[in-house]
């Protein structure tokens, strides 16, 4: 292990006091002794007490490890990638297992989780056998405390108040949140019955996330560009016409200004109990529980027919408009949308030593979450008439407007000065209410069992293992829609529940003369005013086309070798093994006839008859994982890793649903049949394979003191394998009459592709400056990553044809893989001395595209982001410490594109958070 770099005190000199190094710099110390002493090439944050790690949440946390960084939602750090690769290739573990969530994906729901009960996170860049299976990228490990392995007792409570200058727009809030903590660690001699070790913590938070934002809906058609349309819909054209030289343009269906007020809550409670009964036995349970809330309020202002007469268009050349002149009907809807996500996980290990050189460790773990959305919507759209029946100004449904995104990433909507949006009595027609519900369900039991045996000798250990996993995730949707035209009605319900607009200052950063405020309902009192009930309740058949159900089965095996010697007089040390992997999918789908319902509106939408029929799809997969890693030891102070490996990914549960979706984007319906079944795509691909790749990392690492660290690593990854988007035609009845219609969905292609990337990691504390500068310290990590994947428009992007093998060459570039990132880039610097440390984190991340969860939809891409978060802690009396914290002071806001770079389809303001607090020890 290297030491400080200070002269030791001669046998004649009194012993020097200890000194012990806790905050940033203990955190910094402590990571750097983890790359160094793990086999796998990895980086980690840790520390040796319990709610030191410097974040306020996990995914906070984790962006500063070198390597990684974080999908932003709501203001906050939520799925991570790493090397610049998406949470798709990456695996997340909790203590060790797999970890379920409500989003239908594979990653860590890491909101769930207190970055205050959390004490250790490893990431494994390369892989070994005994890992769990899953990371192409990396694995991610959270872990919490063992009792008995902290080896003292230790009580903390910890408070802090949130100040988000965004709510405080918010007329009627004080813009204030609050989470507090409190955590107890302790150990106990049972006598002859061994020791016992428990901790239990326990957090309670109730904060807000306001958010403005502009949006578009989540399909675009490319249409005619050759013509002028004056009157009704663009006219689509296929990628075969413009492959024929017909010019287009790519338009959404609708667009929204959307101001959003939110409370959200969260309950977590984690529990261990370590109990060692004898010196060759100990048992280890481990509980996590997290309920976590919130309602949000949706003032929208939606432009629903993005697609009507449009004309003096300025078309930029990568297809997507800069300038247009339509006409559109604007609606006002309102919503109420809750969350409430439960998770329950936890296992119990026992690790027996069953001779001085065998070890087993048996495990058992669960994981289930449950999370469910309940919104309430209304719509109130524009009319000729207003709600007293007289003519309006413009006379007209639709009214006229200008799109202008010239200028910047925000574009500029300018409306008919006549038409007065904060006037109530002109959203008068075509009242629409929708009660929406969404269950998704995860469950995961899992089995393991591995057995080390010390040798001597060059193998200096054999491990082997067995593990099982039984997963099942299950998604249901579920719609009870109204609509009506009665005026009267209207009108009394429009008088009965109009509402302030909910804040001052709407979308004030955002660049441009930005739409400010519009007239504004309350949801559940039009619910009321037109149902007599708030909620009507759900449907009493739950069943629909578009439902999940899957279930996967994992069986996997691995042997594993760990060896230590010298090749002449360098010493060498590392790992090589082997894990089989048999995947087994089974996935049942509803299919139904489709009834053709017509809105009153001039407008259609497709609905299940109610007769149902069950698909089953099985597939199964068998993979061979070999891995290698060695440990050069040039100099006591200088390392050589290498690494080759062979890693797999697989697609996320929702992307292995066989349901179908027909596509319904808010603020838009279809106008005739032909139009309706276009959009019907399968949910999911149940036959999707993992996607395989063949890695090498090449790391040289320096040392020279506990503070300092120098690194570089290089990697490559050969993927044997891609996506395609394929139609697959097949029969509905769609208003009692038989149609063949094209279904869009993905396969696994044959394709071969690559990703090249460089890390580069630097940390030191500049003690040779003189004091107080000595306390000085910074860490840098940059990851470079260059790839040739492709992932096309599902839509709009190549086209197989899954009979001939024929491709129809799509009409707008591919993206590359999901989540990823050429440049990645952490920069932290830190001031400890004292009772006093403070610190500054700046993050950056360069363009990526990121997938919807579930797959088959179009290209999204989030633009480049950075942020830059301050923290500062003062020991005011030992063991208090006074703490402030600082996120996004700059409010960089998050920008999304598609379905091509430039496109905008949504733009995020969320503020600045500030945080002050109080922590003591006992």
């Amino acid at each position: 292990m290297a030491q400080d770099s200070q002269t030791a005190p001669s046998s004649s000199e009194q012993p020097a006091t200890e000194i012990v190094v806790s905050a940033i710099r203990a955190t910094i110390q402590d990571s750097i002794e983890t790359k160094r002493e793990t086999t796998a090439i990895v980086d980690s944050l840790s520390a040796d007490d319990i709610g030191d790690i410097p974040a306020l949440s996990v995914g906070q946390a984790i962006q500063t490890i070198t390597g990684a960084t974080t999908h932003r939602e709501k203001g906050d750090a939520s799925e991570i990638a790493l090397r610049g690769l998406g949470p798709f290739l990456s695996n997340s573990t909790f203590n060790g297992r797999e970890a379920s969530n409500g989003s239908g994906d594979r990653s860590v729901n890491f909101n769930q989780f207190p970055s205050e009960l959390i004490n250790k996170i490893t990431i494994y860049k390369s892989q070994q056998a005994n890992l769990i299976e899953g990371g192409v990228a990396g694995t991610i490990e959270l872990g919490t405390v063992r009792p008995l392995d902290y080896k003292r007792r230790r009580i903390q409570m910890e408070g802090k108040v949130n100040y988000n200058p965004y709510q405080d727009r918010v007329y009627g809030d004080t813009g204030l949140g609050w989470r507090g903590t409190i955590s107890l660690i302790d150990q106990f001699s049972l006598g002859g019955l061994g020791d016992i070790g428990v901790s239990i913590g326990y957090q309670r938070q109730r904060t807000a996330n306001p958010e403005e934002t502009l949006a578009g809906s989540s399909t675009w058609s490319a249409c005619d560009d050759s013509v002028d349309v004056l009157t009704g819909n663009c006219r689509n054209v296929t990628n075969a016409q413009v492959n024929d030289g017909t010019p287009f343009y790519i338009v959404p269906n609708a667009m929204t200004y959307r101001q959003i007020s939110e409370n959200d809550q969260r309950d977590a409670v984690f529990g261990a109990i370590q109990w060692r009964p004898s010196p060759t036995v100990e048992i280890n349970l481990d509980v996590e529980y997290s309920d976590r809330s919130f309602a949000e309020n949706r003032s929208d202002l939606t432009f629903s027919e993005m697609r009507l007469g449009l004309k003096n268009r300025e078309v930029d050349p990568a297809g997507f408009l800069r300038y247009v002149e339509g006409m559109t009907s604007l609606e006002s809807n309102s919503t109420l949308t809750e969350r409430s996500e439960e998770y329950l996980g936890g296992g119990l290990e026992i690790a027996v030593e069953a001779s001085d050189r065998l070890r087993l460790v048996a495990d058992v773990s669960y994981s289930d979450t449950t999370r469910l959305d309940r919104s309430r919507s209304t719509r109130l759209r524009t009319d000729p008439l207003d709600i007293y029946g007289n003519r309006t100004p413009v006379g007209n449904q639709r009214v006229a407007y200008t799109y202008d995104a010239r200028d910047s990433f925000a574009p500029v909507f300018t409306i008919d000065p006549r038409f007065d949006l904060n006037d109530w009595s002109l959203f008068s027609d075509d009242a629409r209410l929708r009660r929406d519900e969404r269950e998704r369900s995860n469950t995961i039991w899992a089995g393991r069992l591995d057995a080390s045996y010390e040798l001597s000798g060059l193998i200096s250990a054999l491990h082997a293992g067995v593990r099982y996993s039984h997963q099942t995730y299950n998604d249901y949707t579920d719609r009870v829609e109204m609509t009506q035209g009665d005026r009267n009605v209207d009108r009394d319900a429009n008088l009965a529940c109009r509402t302030r607009f909910p804040q001052r200052d709407y979308l004030k950063d955002a660049p441009g003369d930005q739409i400010s405020s519009w007239a504004t309902f309350d949801p559940l009192c039009l619910f009321d005013a037109y149902l007599g009930t708030e909620d009507p309740g759900p449907n009493d058949d739950l069943r629909a086309i578009t439902n999940t159900d899957v279930l996967e089965q994992v069986w996997a095996g691995y042997v594993m070798a760990d060896y230590e010697g010298d090749i002449g007089s360098l010493p060498v040390r590392g790992n090589v093994g082997v894990r089989v992997v048999r995947t087994e999918v089974e996935s049942n789908g509803l299919r139904s006839a489709l009834d053709i319902v017509n809105n009153g509106d001039g407008t259609i939408r497709l609905v299940e008859t109610g007769d149902f029929e069950t698909v089953t799809i099985k597939h199964d997969t068998t993979r061979v994982l070999p891995s290698a890693n060695m440990i050069f030891e040039l100099k006591p102070e200088l390392l050589l890793r290498a690494a080759a490996y062979r890693a797999m990914s697989r697609p996320a549960p929702s992307a292995l649903s066989a349901g179908r979706s027909i596509q319904l984007d808010d603020g838009t319906a279809f106008t005739d049949v032909a139009d309706a079944i276009r959009n019907i795509q399968a949910a999911g691909s149940p036959r999707l394979e993992p996607l395989m790749s063949w890695n090498g990392d090449l790391a040289l690492e320096w040392y020279p003191n506990r503070d300092t660290i120098l690194s570089t690593t290089v990697y490559y990854k050969r993927f044997s394998g891609g996506f395609q988007p394929v139609r697959i035609n097949e029969d509905f009845v769609l208003g009692g009459q038989q149609v063949n219609i094209p279904v869009s969905q993905t396969r696994n292609s044959d394709d071969k592709s690559t990703v090249y990337g460089l890390e580069l990691t630097a940390a030191t504390r500049f003690s040779f400056l003189p004091a107080p500068l000595d306390g000085l310290g910074a860490k840098v990590s940059y990851n470079y990553a260059k790839s040739n994947f492709k992932s096309h428009d599902i839509l709009l992007g190549d086209i197989y044809d899954p009979v001939t093998e024929e491709v129809e060459p799509g009409i707008i570039p591919p993206a590359n893989l999901s989540g990823y990132s050429k440049h990645v880039l952490s920069a932290q610097a830190y001031y400890d001395i004292g009772p006093v440390s403070l610190q500054g984190i700046y993050n950056y991340r360069s363009q990526y595209y990121q997938d919807f969860v579930g797959g088959n939809s179009q290209l999204r891409y989030v633009g480049d982001n950075q942020t830059f978060d301050l923290r500062a802690s003062l020991d005011v009396m030992p063991g208090v410490s006074l703490r402030v914290e600082a996120l996004n002071i700059f409010n960089e806001p998050k920008v999304t594109y598609m379905p091509v770079v430039g496109s905008t389809r949504q733009y995020h303001y969320y503020g600045s958070k500030y945080f002050i607090g109080l922590r003591v020890k006992l």
